[in-house]
């Protein structure tokens, strides 16, 4: 965070000062919602949450090196009050991008935002210090505690921008105006929240519509091979630069392939040259990702043989998604557990599938381990039910969908599809998840986990990993 003076809060946020003794106290630090996060000339936002209560906290943060609360009511320590804690970030965020100058790239869509990501953030280090989410922050608060990382010394600032609904990510230009707007695909989560694709695509294309016209610098970075993406040229004043394997996208993939552990090769071709790419990440739906990290990279001006060789070294830089793990005892473990969505959903049983050929070749088998995929609406039970048929017709060997309602639709579309019996189970919790694959892994299986967030199946992994001998796959995604 750039430096700030208390005065120069309260005022940037429409703040009241409460308890403020030392007048000339800057900010220094990180701003941070987690009290347990604070350090030495930091900022505490309290937020008031289902579970606690970041105000009840704001003591213990002062003591640990806090300067000030940023907080909704007195707090009995050196706070900024605000009417809304949330919108008072946003503010700190603008003014930081706004005086920094820094080159913002921000990037939407229905899947693989955080994997895109973190390519992007690994590509664009190797032109300059560049700062980035941990995770998937990518909401009205986490996006400005992104932005309020940044410095002087910061010279892309990578944003990743979600929606759950019209006008949200309008709201997320607004705090951190970007010339770069990335659009990777528009899919079907939150279709139940948003009421079908169309509504999506609406969305996802406010990010292009409000990037600054070619003339002023403005680019927009669009999925070539997916039709709502491609529309969105006609609704931004930017330039456009597609990517894709579309063989009219400017920046492109050929001669796509997949090797016997799942992890895509291709050659990346450029408007001024080309190179090629293995990427260490698992599942060709990671080359659309790669194209359009390519895409940012080339218009910053990365040589293309620069690009294919910082696509090949990347890995994941977040946790539970595609992590790879195999156990001593020749068990490999995919920990895709962060999130899920019917489009993610398809896409991990098809990197499951190319993982497995080898290992079926070796007597192993695949399991795909999965739960609910939330926030589907009316779609829900028809999507659960083509996930558990898409299984059967990858010939994946085993299933076991974990949890209630769903779960039971995943395992009733497997049964349905074919002459599937002992093959898929549908078991209440992750307990009885990890007890059955407990008593029936054997040596050379490969074991996909995945869910949306909430059901919580990253426990299945950790508990499928506790107390063995194992190591990130040298291709995989563990990489920090």
């Amino acid at each position: 965070m750039i430096p700030l003076s208390l005065a120069q809060i309260a005022a940037l946020t429409g703040g009241r000062q409460h308890d403020i003794t030392d007048q000339d106290a800057w900010i220094t630090g990180p701003v941070v919602i987690d009290s347990r996060q604070v350090g030495p000339g930091a900022l505490f936002a309290a937020f008031a949450g289902e579970r606690a209560d970041g105000h009840d906290f704001a003591a213990a943060a002062v003591e640990a090196g806090a300067r000030a609360v940023l907080a909704t009511r007195p707090v009995g320590v050196p706070a900024i009050v605000v009417d809304d804690v949330t919108r008072a970030l946003g503010a700190l965020a603008r003014h930081t991008v706004q005086t920094l100058g820094t080159e913002v790239v921000a990037l939407t869509g229905s899947s693989g935002k955080t994997s895109t990501k973190d390519l992007i953030a690994q590509l664009l280090s190797r032109l300059g210090p560049t700062v980035w989410p941990e995770g998937s922050q990518n909401n009205e608060i986490g996006l400005p505690l992104t932005a309020l990382r940044a410095d002087e010394g910061t010279r892309h600032l990578v944003l990743e921008m979600g929606a759950r609904g019209i006008g949200h990510i309008r709201y997320l230009t607004e705090l951190t105006p970007p010339r770069f707007g990335v659009v990777l695909n528009v899919g079907t989560a939150h279709i139940g929240e948003f009421g079908g694709r169309e509504a999506i695509a609406q969305a996802k294309g406010e990010l292009v519509e409000t990037l600054p016209a070619a003339g002023d610098g403005g680019v927009a970075v669009l999925n070539a091979d997916d039709p709502y993406v491609r529309a969105m040229a006609a609704r931004t004043q930017a330039r456009v630069l597609f990517f894709g394997e579309d063989r009219e996208a400017d920046v492109r993939a050929e001669n796509v392939r997949l090797s016997e552990r799942g992890t895509p090769a291709f050659t990346l071709h450029t408007p001024t040259g080309c190179g090629d790419v293995t990427l260490r990440l698992y599942g060709e739906h990671h080359v659309s990702n790669a194209l359009a990290a390519a895409a940012v990279a080339h218009q910053l001006g990365m040589p293309a043989g620069d690009i294919a060789d910082a696509l090949s070294a990347a890995g994941t830089l977040s946790r539970w998604r595609m992590e790879v793990t195999e156990r001593a005892d020749g068990v490999t473990v995919v920990n895709d557990a962060y999130n899920a969505n019917p489009d993610s959903m398809r896409a991990a049983l098809r990197a499951l599938t190319a993982m497995g050929q080898a290992a079926k070749a070796r007597g192993g088998r695949t399991w795909a381990v999965l739960g609910e995929m939330a926030e589907l609406g009316d779609d829900s039970l028809a999507e659960h039910d083509a996930i558990g048929r898409l299984a059967v017709r990858l010939n994946v060997s085993k299933l076991v969908a974990v949890g209630g309602r769903e779960a039971a639709w995943l395992d009733m579309g497997a049964k349905n599809e074919g002459s599937w019996g002992e093959e898929s189970v549908h078991v209440s919790g992750t307990e009885a998840a990890v007890d059955l694959l407990r008593e029936q892994l054997r040596a050379g299986d490969v074991v996909l986990v995945k869910a949306s967030r909430s059901v919580g199946l990253e426990k299945v992994a950790a508990a499928l990993l506790e107390g063995t001998a194992g190591s990130a796959h040298e291709a995989g995604g563990a990489a920090r």
